[in-house]
């Protein structure tokens, strides 16, 4: 498998919170494409569960690549990937992509498979989302493996591993806690008052999430906030996507960065808290609220409240 440097032949992991909103999301596929991604890969597998933010990650990768499963429904038929045609002329694409969750509803994996080598053999490179689908019907691993849970990984295999399997359990087993902690930072922000609302950011943290408040400390009842959410969640209250800069939580329209990216109901949500106080972030003069889920929660709220 051939490698640009010696730096990418030594990586092995890197990790990366899994940003809430397509904006982030972008900058950090920018970032990924700076630091990991070499002319010599030919395969890019792309691993995670729809509404991760796979397809996001991909633009902010490789602006301009036409995806073949458009988040807006419009998926491209015939599928250039399987095209038969000769493609060695100067106007033929360099990078093609393909889904194999859904082209497997309608194309057997070997043939996926055999067109994804014919592709790499002609010099060509394939970003392949679901690449742990296809990877058994392949003679070799993806040249960059790219995993989108909770968190993003990132890694360049070798003969040895690791393996499209082992990312996606990784990554299947922590995205619930994305989905739980952006649809508790929605509530928090359904409660809250609307001028906190217009002013917050959003930030991160392991099983849980921040809204960050420039400068001026927030006139928020953190106890009072916190019983608010605690009561829409024990209502099993519908989240639904809207469009690409809303949801609905039971029908009343809410601005988010992140629709897709939310636990159908809010009685999904489990172990909701919030630290008691608003800590201080005096590197960039702003005050934090911070929210855990899951079962953990307690123990994390906990080890947080101890900073101020």
């Amino acid at each position: 498998m051939p490698y640009s440097n010696k730096m990418q032949r030594s990586h092995i992991f890197s990790t990366f919170y899994a940003p809430r909103g397509r904006k982030r999301i972008y900058e950090l596929g920018i970032q990924f494409s700076q630091l990991y991604l070499s002319p010599f890969d030919k395969i890019i597998g792309v691993i995670g569960e729809p509404g991760s933010g796979k397809s996001v990650l991909i633009k902010g990768m490789f602006p301009g690549l036409e995806l073949t499963n458009d988040d807006d429904g419009v998926n491209v038929r015939p599928l250039p990937l399987l095209e038969k045609d000769d493609d060695s002329n100067f106007f033929t694409p360099h990078t093609y992509h393909v889904d194999i969750r859904f082209e497997m509803g309608f194309t057997q994996p070997a043939v996926l498979a055999e067109a994804i080598m014919q592709t790499v053999y002609r010099g060509k490179r394939v970003i392949v989302e679901h690449f742990d689908l296809i990877y058994p019907f392949l003679p070799m691993n993806a040249h960059l493996l790219i995993g989108l849970g909770e968190e993003i990984i990132i890694t360049r295999p070798n003969l040895f591993g690791p393996y499209p399997n082992e990312i996606y359990e990784t990554v299947n087993k922590s995205l619930p806690y994305r989905l739980m902690a952006h649809t508790s930072e929605d509530l928090c922000e359904f409660c809250m008052p609307e001028e906190e609302l217009m002013r917050c950011e959003h930030d991160d943290v392991k099983h849980g999430f921040i809204i960050a408040f420039p400068n001026d400390k927030p006139e928020i009842d953190i106890p009072e906030l916190e019983k608010k959410v605690k009561a829409l969640i024990a209502q099993d209250l519908p989240v639904c996507y809207a469009d690409e800069g809303h949801i609905t939580i039971n029908g009343a329209l809410h601005p988010c960065t992140g629709p897709r990216t939310h636990v159908p109901g809010t009685g999904c949500i489990k172990g909701f808290g919030l630290v008691d106080h608003f800590i201080y972030d005096g590197y960039n003069s702003r005050w934090l609220l911070v929210g855990c889920v899951g079962e953990d929660s307690a123990e994390n709220l906990s080890k947080l409240s101890h900073i101020v």
